[in-house]
């Protein structure tokens, strides 16, 4: 879960608008989770909208959301919130809570790409949780390196695709099974953790800075 600021609100004709302090990423038709607010937005909501001007309310003719282009305003997002009209409001410490679900790979592919047959239920659910953890791994990497603006729901290309792919295929091939007591005799050398410079490449990671 991610969260993010709110220090600004408000809500004109049925429709409420919060400002973050920062950017996000999140894209319309994604649900947020808002507390600390006053006015009746706590709650659960879709985003509809992620508008950069000053929202002045609802066209009653069209039935279009009306902006004032003089008056930019960023890191908005738009949402369906019936009650009553309260202007522009600044200078509060509203909570938005958000987690996202990214769906760029599937368990099936990393089982094509593992190429190996399934044995047991227990390795077919096994798969569908690494594909999970991958595709929120991957996600999360690149939001932190900056992409701000990846879709959850299409990889953002197919090295991205990829990458993710070969995240999950390791993630499924670390899982072992216990059947004696461990010892240090004939003690192997471990195998090395973290993201291997190619899955870095693939992801579009940058390399990161060494101390």
């Amino acid at each position: 879960m991610t969260q993010f600021t709110i220090i600004a609100h408000q809500r004109v004709d049925n429709y409420a608008i919060v400002q973050t302090l920062t950017d996000t990423p999140i894209q319309p038709g994604q649900t947020i989770n808002i507390s600390q607010l006053g006015h009746n937005l706590n709650g659960s909501h879709t985003v509809l909208f992620c508008p950069q001007y000053a929202y002045l309310g609802v066209d009653g003719e069209t039935g279009e959301w009306i902006y004032d282009p003089l008056v930019p305003r960023e890191n908005q997002l738009l949402f369906y919130d019936e009650g009553d009209d309260f202007n522009w409001s600044v200078d509060i410490d509203g909570r938005l809570d958000w987690s996202p679900t990214c769906t760029w790979i599937d368990d099936q592919d990393i089982e094509d790409y593992l190429a190996l047959p399934l044995t047991s239920a227990g390795d077919a659910a096994f798969l569908v949780q690494c594909a999970a953890a991958a595709n929120a791994f991957a996600y999360r990497r690149r939001s932190e390196a900056g992409y701000l603006q990846d879709s959850l729901t299409t990889s953002p290309g197919g090295d991205v695709t990829l990458g993710t792919i070969m995240i999950g295929a390791a993630y499924f091939r670390q899982r072992g099974s216990y059947n004696q007591i461990a010892s240090f005799d004939g003690m192997g050398v471990a195998p090395p953790q973290g993201l291997s410079p190619m899955v870095m490449q693939l992801l579009g990671i940058n390399r990161p800075q060494v101390a």
